[in-house]
């Protein structure tokens, strides 16, 4: 049957029918294609094309950059039109609106020169509101996570200290211990958690790490100058699945990019009260594919108390090149060096009766850091993206001086000091895939990722000199029966493989889950020295302990995040995360006459929840205002007993306490008083912001004494900013007024003995309120800064320290004055 035999595939009429069908399904993807996408050239007003041009598609917040000859293209995934702002350095600001998928269009910058500070702060405004995280950024997912962004360029205030109560004044809930050190270090916690060095949060540097140890030691020792900054992202507890496991979340310094001139020069002097003089400068530029930004930051000052002199010296390069516009290579280099005098703690009696006053002339503490990074970014095409960093520190911190548990005891001239050293080595590795893609039309995005992280440190405690300088040199010598005290090595590895996905199930509405794989093996090496003293200080027992431990986990932490957005420029949110926090025999192993650290110590677990809505209504009020929610399980925590090793004195103890929750409602709102009344002058600004705190804890259940139902330590009921700043033409002001309810400092929740005149590491922090006063003026190229911090004088404390710079209550700074004088060339 000849029917059988017949193959359509090879009757020519089905041929041509065949490929004339797939040849239209081509040309109608390629129509489709061309016709969901937007093209234009950006040229100057001499028609010269202009490369590197910010283009924001403000309805669907995306961004490209135009190419070397002025060309852009964005692709959408649905017809219709769309509102576009074009931005680049040292040219105006251009806003488009309803260009329609498929357009051509051309676009002209026009060059400004002589701008108010006034016009280019509200341009900045502008450019903040376009820039701030958004739901991708680069290869991270931001989607339905607490986010919030200091912009650096719009804050009116005393830089040159790194002043943390003004710099982070808009961001909810942070609560800060304050030292006169010139802003040398930064201690910032919220939620509960100790804002000792910012231990509680993953702290990174244009996103690597830059504390002394992730795993054993997160303390950060090193803080980059605000003055050398773009901005300040904070991530809350979320964050754990894509940058690590601390319960607070991600504090990532982005430090300014290479202008786009061949060459910049900024240099700033400031002086101030109590000796205080700083120098900070820049240079910057690019030449075709490479750029670079570096700068020199010095500081010294004699601080507000006596025995507080401190000097700094702060380098940093930042290299960059271009090798086309899908890949770029960029390198860091950080060096930081400081010594400072501590003036020691006060007791309660002590502070009430002067707190400027020091009985501490021999207490010193130094700090050498060096980071190192590089970056490689590369896009595969326009939907995908790659980056691989790896990063590296080599870095020390020293301390000697007088640590008696009896604050009020003077310090003794030719006496044994106390000396700790510790010495890290770390390095690391993170890769990230992010690729984007379409769900019914709705643009979605995948990201992968994975860090190898290795650090081997060294823990010295032991004798030191008998003298009263900065020597850190141990003092077996003079002291050759005291001999070391502890000496440990610690060899630590962190492998970890972790994912999210932006599931876009609609125009307004996504689910973010995620995952993290942790894998954490730390060591310790070495001896202690177990020492008991009766209450006469007598020494009752004194053996060696040697050691060799090694702690293995393996876990996974899962989260997931939710975004609705009903209307453009408004967004409800939400999500959960599991939480986790490492303990390593860094701290077991450090001997203090105040503190006691429980030998069986283990690591914290926990969840992270938000709830919240943010957006902006019209282009006058920004707000962000959420719940949230807080749950630790074997929370660490101190609480005030005899010391358990057996010694008669009254100490305080850290371990795993228990179960606790800490809870509250955030909010933050900023007001543009000037675009509400006068909106139509372009000379005149008049903001004002209000953030407000409101927390609450409890510990629900603990097995040591006295301790289930009392609060959490260090969460104020109220935390309160507010402020206003005003400018017209070329002078800018701003006044910042901050509240914060009284805290207790442990877990026993011990009430304030002002007449304790021993201790000074118990009781609570009371409640104090502060404010400060900020101005400059800007002339062609100079610009003349100064300002009055606490302005009122109060006398107030924010930590009661265990060991250094204390142990006892740490006065914050009296009034205080100062003057930035600043050119740029």
């Amino acid at each position: 049957m000849k029917i059988l035999n017949t193959k359509i595939g090879y009757c020519p009429s089905m041929i041509r029918l065949k490929d004339f069908s797939l040849l239209l399904l081509l040309l109608l993807s390629v129509v489709t294609y061309s016709q969901n996408k937007i093209v234009g050239t950006i040229t100057d007003t001499n028609a010269k094309p202009l490369a590197g041009v910010e283009v924001f598609n403000t309805t669907v917040n995306n961004k490209v950059f135009t190419n070397a000859t002025g060309y852009f293209e964005m692709n959408s995934t649905k017809t219709g039109s769309f509102d576009f702002v074009f931005f680049k350095e040292g040219y105006a600001i251009v806003e488009q609106n309803s260009i329609t998928t498929g357009s051509t269009v051309t676009i002209a910058l026009a060059k400004i020169n002589n701008l108010t500070e006034v016009v280019i702060k509200k341009q900045n405004n502008k450019l903040f509101a376009l820039r701030k995280l958004k739901d991708i950024e680069g290869t991270a997912i931001y989607a339905g996570k607490k986010t919030e962004v200091i912009d650096v360029s719009k804050l009116i205030a005393n830089t040159a200290t790194n002043n943390t109560r003004q710099i982070f004044a808009q961001v909810v809930g942070l609560t800060i211990n304050e030292s006169s050190d010139g802003g040398l270090q930064l201690s910032i916690g919220g939620r509960g958690l100790d804002p000792n060095r910012t231990s509680n949060f993953n702290t990174r540097q244009n996103g690597y790490d830059i504390s002394a140890d992730v795993l054993g030691y997160p303390e950060s020792y090193y803080a980059t100058p605000t003055e050398a900054l773009e901005e300040i992202q904070i991530i809350r507890g979320a964050a754990s699945l894509q940058y690590g496991t601390q319960f607070g979340g991600l504090v990532n310094f982005k430090l300014k990019t290479p202008t786009e001139k061949p060459f910049e020069l900024v240099t700033r002097n400031t002086v101030g009260s109590y000796g205080l003089y700083t120098n900070f400068t820049s240079v910057s530029g690019t030449n075709e594919k490479f750029s670079y930004y570096s700068f020199f930051n010095y500081k010294k000052g004699n601080g507000f108390r006596p025995n507080s002199d401190f000097e700094s010296k702060n380098y940093f390069a930042n290299l960059n090149y271009k090798f086309n516009d899908k890949t770029s290579l960029h390198f860091d280099y950080t060096y930081f060096n400081y010594l400072a005098q501590q003036a020691g703690g006060l007791t309660d009696a002590m502070f009430n009766q002067n707190p400027r006053q020091s009985n501490r002339t021999r207490n010193w503490f130094a700090v050498d850091w060096n980071l190192i990074a590089l970056k490689l970014e590369h896009k595969f095409t326009n939907d995908a993206d790659f980056s691989l960093q790896l990063f590296g520190l080599n870095a020390s911190r020293k301390s000697v001086g007088y640590r008696s548990n009896r604050v009020s005891n003077p310090d003794t001239d030719g006496t044994v000091r106390d000396l700790i050293v510790g010495d890290f080595v770390n390095w690391g590795a993170e890769a990230r895939y992010l690729k984007r893609y379409s769900i019914n039309d709705n643009r979605s995005a995948f990201l992968i990722g994975a860090k190898y992280y290795q650090s081997n440190n060294t823990g010295l405690q032991g004798p030191g000199s008998s003298g009263s300088d900065a020597n850190f040199n141990v003092a077996n010598a003079e002291f050759p029966f005291y001999g070391n005290q502890s000496n440990y090595t610690f060899p630590n590895l962190n492998i970890a493989v972790f994912g999210e996905n932006i599931f876009k199930l609609s125009s307004n509405f996504s689910i973010t889950p995620g995952f993290r794989f942790e894998k954490i093996r730390t060591q310790a090496k070495g001896f202690y020295r177990k020492i008991n003293q009766d209450l006469a200080g007598n020494v009752i027992l004194d053996e060696r302990v040697d050691e060799s431990n090694t702690k293995d986990r393996n876990f996974v932490l899962l989260g997931i995040g939710l975004s609705y957005k009903p209307q453009n420029q408004i967004e409800l949110y939400g999500n959960v995360s599991q939480n986790y926090r490492s303990v390593t025999f860094n701290d077991i192993r450090t001997v203090s006459p105040s503190s006691v650290i429980d030998p069986n110590i283990s690591d914290e677990k926990g969840y992270t929840s938000d709830i919240g809505i943010r957006g902006q209504l019209g282009n006058k009020i920004t707000f962000d205002a959420s719940i949230y929610g807080l749950y630790y399980n074997d929370k660490i925590g101190e609480y005030e007993t005899r010391n358990p090793n057996g010694s008669a004195a009254v100490v305080r103890y850290r371990s795993n306490i228990g179960t606790a929750v800490t809870y509250g409602f955030e909010t933050m709102f900023d007001w543009s008083i000037s675009k509400t009344f006068f909106g139509t002058n372009e000379n005149f600004i008049w903001s004002a912001f209000t953030n407000t705190a409101i927390t609450d804890s409890k510990y629900l259940k603990s097995d040591a004494p006295n301790i289930e139902g009392n609060k959490v330590e260090f969460v104020p009921l109220l935390n309160i900013k507010t402020g206003t700043a005003i400018g017209y033409k070329n002078f800018l002001t701003s006044l910042q007024f901050t509240y914060v309810s009284s805290q207790f400092t442990e877990a026993n929740n011990s009430k304030t003995d002002k007449n304790d005149n021993t201790y000074g590491i118990f009781g609570e922090i009371p409640a104090y309120y502060v404010a400060d006063f900020s101005a400059s003026y800007k002339w062609k190229k100079w610009k003349l800064e100064a300002g009055v911090t606490n302005f009122t004088n109060n006398s107030y404390f924010t930590r009661r320290a265990t060991g250094y710079p204390g142990p006892g209550i740490i006065p914050s700074d009296a009034r205080s004055f100062y003057t930035t004088l600043e050119f740029v060339f």
